[in-house]
């Protein structure tokens, strides 16, 4: 007598009859069961996996999501409403995690590192690092200061830093430059800064690094390196003028940011840079696997600058990544202003350090 078989409605198989499910009105062999339906964590129903509202730790059909469940406001993370946190915005209550609770009232230990969040629309991202000094550690600090930045969205948080006397460090998310621009509130976060008591500019302590990701140079590792040779050519081929812009002394740039040397190309720059130990504080720091690290800035709460500077790593990856080695070779500081430093705020700053070809300006005092 012959085996009594079916046809699974979802990859068309021929099946022995004992393994058929029906579901939904279709018949499924066991792998099409598994992989296309899942069983609700919360009623115990069975439903389409696309249907799914939950994450990758727990099934939810749509019902029970509605009935039960949230996200964290900020990260994203499915909660249930039981374990919400609630912050007031505009008369609208917005649910948090506790993570993102406790990550908004305190100063992080120096390791602690969350799952980045990208903001704006772009390939190429830069995150902030701010060391601020002088005023202290100090939570309720920290607290003030990432309320000012994350009103809408996580986009900052504060960490320990060793090298600062009596500080912290504020570190963004990654944005694109237009997002830092436009939407992140730098502007208040810097006033919050200074009303606090803290310094930048004027402690010698601290730093601005921007971290760009790798990504943003090429989809292949090998172009990548290719635009990373020559943003280490651009450094130090202009290294006198990044040493003004920056407002470093050169005895703190070989402490937190010394120059790799001098090479006759790209090529080679790259492959000695990559045979040095693997040490973060270089003028352009390679250790990161994500990113590339621009650590030659010092510290300021002084807008326009901080805007400049972001402008300015901005223009070095267009150069880095529109430009042959040749071309960057070739490249004079006068031809680098002339055609990649157009921002306002950052042709005010080139004006300030007389970086730039035109008459003098007035210099605000930094901060």
């Amino acid at each position: 007598m012959p085996k009594e078989t079916f046809v699974c409605h979802n990859c068309g198989e021929e099946h022995d009859i004992s393994e058929r499910t029906e579901f939904d009105g279709r018949e499924l062999c066991p792998n099409c069961l598994a992989d296309r339906t899942a069983v609700c964590s919360c009623c115990g129903e069975r439903y389409w996996l696309d249907e799914d509202a939950g994450d990758e730790n727990t099934y939810l059909c749509r019902r029970c999501y509605d009935r039960n469940y949230t996200h964290c406001d900020r990260c994203g993370r499915l909660l249930h409403w039981d374990d919400a946190c609630y912050e007031c915005d505009d008369s609208e209550d917005r649910p948090l995690c506790e993570e993102c609770v406790r990550d908004n009232e305190r100063v992080m230990d120096y390791y602690y590192k969350p799952e980045p969040i990208f903001f704006g629309r772009g390939d190429r991202y830069f995150g902030v690092e701010l060391e601020i000094d002088e005023a202290g550690e100090s939570d309720d600090a920290a607290a003030q200061l990432m309320g000012v930045a994350n009103q809408r969205d996580n986009h900052l948080y504060c960490k320990h830093d060793g090298s600062l006397n009596d500080g912290i460090e504020l570190v963004s998310h990654p944005m694109t430059l237009k997002y830092h621009l436009e939407t992140m509130p730098w502007a208040n976060v810097l006033k919050t800064a200074v009303s606090l008591g803290y310094l930048s500019h004027q402690c010698g302590t601290c730093g601005l690094h921007v971290h760009v990701n790798r990504s943003a140079f090429g989809a292949h590792e090998k172009d990548q390196d290719a635009a990373i040779a020559r943003i280490l050519f651009f450094v130090e081929n202009h290294w006198n003028e990044l040493l003004r812009f920056s407002r470093r002394t050169q005895r703190q740039m070989d402490q937190w940011a010394a120059r790799y040397g001098r090479k006759d190309d790209p090529k080679a720059f790259l492959g000695h840079a990559k045979s040095r130990s693997m040490s973060r504080y270089t003028c352009v720091n390679l250790t990161n696997s994500e990113t590339v690290e621009f650590r030659m800035f010092r510290g300021t709460l002084k807008l326009n600058t901080f805007l400049a500077t972001l402008q300015m790593v901005n223009a070095i990856c267009d150069v880095a990544v529109s430009m042959t080695d040749e071309e960057v070779q070739n490249l004079t500081w006068t031809e680098f202003v002339t055609d990649f430093c157009r921002s306002p705020e950052l042709v005010q700053y080139l004006k300030e350090r007389r970086l730039y070809v035109s008459d003098p300006v007035y210099v605000e005092v930094e901060i």
